[in-house]
């Protein structure tokens, strides 16, 4: 693209009509959007915004309130804005390019330029009258490429040395986590250390704690729940945001974190972040909230703000909220609970969750089994929303014992088979976003693929169907093709490998639900520290489990049992028992001993 100034775009700028007093006239994503552009021979230019996003605020205050910007718009751009946590669709196919991001396109769905981030005045006039000028794609329009499925579901060893050097090598070994200039925890990469960790390997179990103590610092003092993230390549220049994807993420690792080692400060985090969850993002219909923002006003920032004590917070009024319901972000929540109530036995947790699960089921739940996002699905169903919440009732029935959140959550996995592509993977919408350009078809993401591949085998370790396996598979045979073509680490690719290749540390308590003694083994059962692990509650009097893949005797009073392969230790009656029987079975099928 060419950045000069041509008589047409003179001509154009002083011949257009007046702008809008508070800015461009943005409009919506809709269905029509390019056959406008093309009948008004018009550039499309999308603002995928977060309402949380700082940075997202500040560029509405100075770049699109720049006039000459205002009049490059007005002469040849359809200004589209979209809240990006509502339109997962978009979001998830510019989701690599952060918040803001900036998206031209020509008139039939063709991209000619992504941008990542904040953009000043001048860069912004200068990328609009280069677009005038020359509507060729840029650099940033990477083409894509057609990915053929492998004919494994598990990665060959090569391709499992190279992700792991990978991974490894995206290690900050001076401040802990993976990444260098934003600081925080990626999920996948400490996942895949804790699981590590959890076989004796040392240097796993000292990533995982160096990161998990880094973080702490992220978390509010005042008010609890954890911010972004922190930049600089520090952990103590945080952004403000709040976000329900990070709230449960953390919730759920410093639990499992607390049951494997035993921090109080671990403890103390999650509790922390709990107490922010409950008390910020709970509506009073029972659901979860999406996002508190970054800052107050245009006037008081979040660093400004979040360094003042609770009453001056208060006194000065909340930050926004986002009370958007979505079944996304409450499946979220959900699986971060579920897993605090696993490790304190709080009763008041368990309550909470299952509240929000029901209001999902009754809100959310679209017939085949699936889940809407919100109120009004622009492109939907998403994959997202399915897979987010058909985990979370995987965690009530390990929590519970409850075989109502099970078959749900068989429910939930059965939908997943509608985003299905034959050609390879899952797409994250049923519905394409346009009719041609970028938008002929539904995105394709590996993060998506390592979703699916993980609930689904998760769920057919539970209820013993062979077409959930197949979906896993389906999933993993995407991953392994796409893995080899991808730069980025890609620990969650790791993980799905695993986990496909192994059986999970299996504990099962038989005894009757209405028996103490049966309550407290399955209570000490889910405080037990593994992270992948299938854990039921045999009551004979309800038949046998969904997938009896093991028979166990009735002893004629409560006990555990833990397998790995389907070979059971000797039956548990109390907590020494159980631990030692887990760690028997451990050793027997280490987790992350991949098969081919």
């Amino acid at each position: 693209m060419k950045l000069v100034r041509t008589v047409a775009v003179l001509a154009a700028l002083s011949a257009s009509s007046a702008l809008a007093a508070d800015g461009p006239a943005w409009r919506n994503w809709s269905g029509d959007l390019f056959a406008r552009a093309a009948s008004e021979n018009r550039f499309v230019i999308l603002d995928l915004e977060a309402v949380w996003c700082h940075w997202c605020h500040v560029m509405e205050t100075t770049t699109y309130a720049d006039p000459a910007v205002q009049q490059l718009l007005a002469a040849k751009y359809i200004p589209v804005r979209v809240d990006q946590d509502a339109n997962p669709d978009l979001s998830s196919r510019y989701g690599d390019w952060g918040w803001p991001a900036t998206i031209v396109f020509a008139a039939d769905g063709t991209e000619i330029a992504k941008i990542r981030g904040y953009i000043e005045p001048e860069r912004m006039q200068a990328l609009l009258k280069a677009v005038i000028d020359d509507p060729s794609p840029g650099p940033s329009v990477g083409e894509a490429f057609e990915i053929k499925p492998a004919t494994s579901a598990f990665l060959s060893k090569q391709q499992r040395t190279g992700l792991t050097k990978a991974v490894d090598e995206s290690w900050d070994d001076k401040l802990g986590g993976w990444g260098e200039n934003q600081k925080y925890i990626d999920a996948d990469s400490l996942d895949l250390s804790i699981s590590h960790a959890e076989v004796g390997d040392a240097q796993g179990a000292t990533r995982a704690r160096q990161t998990l103590d880094a973080a702490i610092a992220l978390i509010d003092p005042v008010w609890g729940g954890v911010f972004q993230y922190s930049e600089a390549g520090s952990w103590s220049h945080p952004h403000f945001e709040k976000i329900m994807s990070f709230q449960s993420q953390y919730l759920r690792q410093y639990s499992q974190a607390y049951a494997r080692w035993k921090d109080a400060r671990y403890l103390a985090a999650a509790r922390a972040i709990e107490g922010y969850l409950t008390a910020f993002l709970l509506s009073p219909d029972g659901a979860f909230h999406v996002s508190q923002d970054a800052d107050l006003s245009r006037e008081v920032d979040g660093h400004e703000y979040y360094a003042l004590p609770d009453a001056e917070r208060r006194k000065l009024g909340l930050p926004r909220i986002d009370t958007n319901l979505y079944a996304r972000e409450n499946g979220w929540a959900i699986s971060g609970l579920a897993a605090y109530y696993d490790v304190t036995n709080d009763p008041r947790v368990l309550a909470i969750a299952e509240r929000a699960a029901r209001w999902v089921l009754a809100n959310r739940a679209r017939p085949d089994g699936g889940f809407s996002h919100g109120v009004n699905d622009r492109g939907g169903p998403f994959l997202g929303d399915t897979v987010a919440m058909g985990q979370a009732l995987l965690d009530l029935y390990a929590a519970t014992g409850n075989r109502d959140w099970l078959t749900a959550a068989m429910k939930a996995g059965d939908s997943v088979a509608g985003f299905r592509d034959e050609a390879g993977g899952f797409v994250t919408s049923k519905i394409s976003e346009g009719s041609s350009g970028v938008f002929a078809r539904p995105a394709k993401l590996i993060d998506d693929q390592v979703q699916v591949a993980r609930f689904m085998n998760m769920l057919n370790r539970y209820d013993g169907n062979a077409g959930h396996r197949d979906q896993a598979a389906h999933a993993m045979r995407y991953l392994s093709a796409a893995s080899s073509d991808m730069a980025r680490p890609l620990p969650g690719v790791l993980l799905a490998d695993e986990e496909l290749a192994v059986e999970p540390t299996h504990i099962t308590i038989v005894g009757h639900k209405d028996d103490s003694r049966a309550r407290a083994l399955h209570a000490i059962a889910r405080a037990l520290p593994a992270r992948y692990k299938r854990l039921e509650w045999l009551d004979l009097r309800e038949g046998k489990l969904p997938n009896a893949d093991v028979e166990y005797p009735d002893l004629g009073e409560p006990a555990a049992f833990a397998c790995s392969n389907r070979i059971c230790s000797f039956p548990a009656f109390d907590a020494g028992e159980l631990q030692a029987n887990v760690e028997q079975m451990a050793r027997l099928m280490p987790a992350g001993a991949a098969q081919n």
